[in-house]
């Protein structure tokens, strides 16, 4: 006998309470809302896990459901500002940005030339204010008129300012009060080519009238001949200008002196100058020079002695200005090479050991000194022209008499610029 009610009968409890259903199925597994996920392994879009989509039973899908909590998902469209990848992003596929070669090279080129600049501007400040321009050119009188081209009077002095006594010894100077002129040369520099002529110091000269260096006052000429060293000795450089000038009828431009200790130290500065001892060697012992045949480096000590060497040469003070033509023009081909001019340890050395000694005239610049190496530098590449004063003999008082036809045929072609013709002893 069943005891339970009616409707609890398992077979139909349609109207009981609870509403069971004898169907095989249950009831929730019909009517519960299904999660239905993608498909197994689909990799989620966007780098986001695929959020749940449900269905309420009757086959309708619903919208993925939101919680409103943040997924850690980075907003912003794949490959936009902020995603990977994209700019400003900072993922994997993204990478840092190629260098820009052109504004690096462009940054460089810009500094370098800067600092070159402003390296080549500070040296020729320095430079031009170590310049010794003592030499007043305005006080020598009656000039003749200037020519084309540019005229050095480069001397070499005896000078012994700054010598200790050993230094007189080491150099074989003697200790001399006072200087004199040990080598005088004119260097022309123009279109045709640089001349340097020589002007040995026992030449027959006519001292002309001048003004005193020093005490502005006018001394007439009286017709006095003496050697071209000696107008130095009397009244200085301007009274040498004045009378080579007077002699020749050339107009000096620039004014040029070195002394035995600065040429010796720009010797020793670009590291020696090489040069070619004629056959049988050299040997003088008042220069002390010591030389056997052959080329050869010589240092500051060596090279003051080799054109300094008078006694030890045939021809006495013509060759000796041979030699110094030579030796001055390789010295200027030394100075003005790559190796020191590119080379600061050697070219500041060089630039302090001459400008330290050398005098020029007020009106002298670093770009007129400049030019001047560079002409003795073509006189020896064979670009130019290195001679004598030509000659005609002794005078009568035993100096060096200069041939007067060519001597103003000289002057005439150097005042022209043009190419000279005459030769030289």
């Amino acid at each position: 006998m069943n005891e339970w009610p009616e409707g609890r009968n398992g077979g139909n409890r349609g109207g009981g309470y609870g509403s069971g259903s004898g169907s095989a199925e249950p009831e929730g597994a019909r009517v519960m809302r299904q999660v239905r996920r993608g498909p197994a392994g689909a990799p989620p879009r966007g780098g986001v896990p695929s959020q749940p989509s449900y269905d309420d039973g009757y086959g309708a899908p619903q919208q993925p459901y939101d919680s409103g909590y943040n997924t850690g998902q980075v907003y912003g469209t794949p490959g936009g500002p902020g995603a990977p990848g994209g700019p400003g992003g900072h993922g994997s596929g993204g990478g840092r940005p190629a260098p820009d070669w052109r504004r690096r090279i462009k940054l460089t080129a810009i500094t370098l030339v800067t600092v070159l600049l402003v390296t080549f501007v500070g040296t020729y400040f320095w430079a031009d204010s170590k310049l010794n321009g003592e030499v007043d050119l305005s006080k020598v009188i009656d000039r003749p008129e200037a020519g084309d081209g540019t005229n050095y009077l480069i001397v070499g002095s005896d000078s012994r300012a700054g010598m200790s006594d050993e230094e007189k010894k080491k150099l074989h100077t003697g200790s001399a009060e006072g200087k004199r002129t040990d080598s005088m040369m004119i260097l022309h520099t123009g279109s045709n080519g640089p001349t340097l002529v020589s002007l040995p110091r026992d030449s027959n000269v006519t001292i002309p009238s001048f003004v005193g260096s020093e005490s502005g006052k006018r001394y007439e000429s009286t017709g006095r001949q003496v050697k071209l060293n000696a107008a130095y000795a009397e009244d200085g450089p301007e009274l040498l200008v004045r009378t080579v000038e007077a002699n020749t009828g050339l107009h000096i431009d620039h004014y040029v002196e070195i002394g035995f200790a600065g040429f010796a130290n720009i010797v020793d500065a670009v590291g020696g100058v090489e040069i070619d001892i004629p056959k049988g060697g050299m040997k003088d012992e008042k220069s002390g020079a010591d030389f056997e045949a052959g080329r050869q480096t010589l240092n500051g000590e060596q090279a003051l002695a080799f054109v300094r060497t008078r006694y030890a040469l045939a021809g006495s003070d013509l060759d000796r200005t041979k030699n110094q033509q030579k030796f001055l023009a390789a010295l200027a081909d030394q100075a003005a090479t790559p190796s020191t001019v590119l080379n600061p340890f050697k070219l500041y050395p060089t630039m302090s050991a001459g400008l330290d000694t050398l005098i020029v005239d007020k009106d002298m610049g670093l770009f007129d000194l400049a030019s001047m190496f560079w002409a003795m530098k073509g006189v020896t590449g064979g670009d130019g022209t290195s001679m004598n004063m030509p000659l005609a003999g002794n005078a009568a008082n035993g100096n060096l008499q200069w041939d007067t036809a060519k001597v103003k045929q000289l002057v005439e072609e150097l005042k022209n610029d043009e190419k000279v013709t005459v030769s030289g002893n």
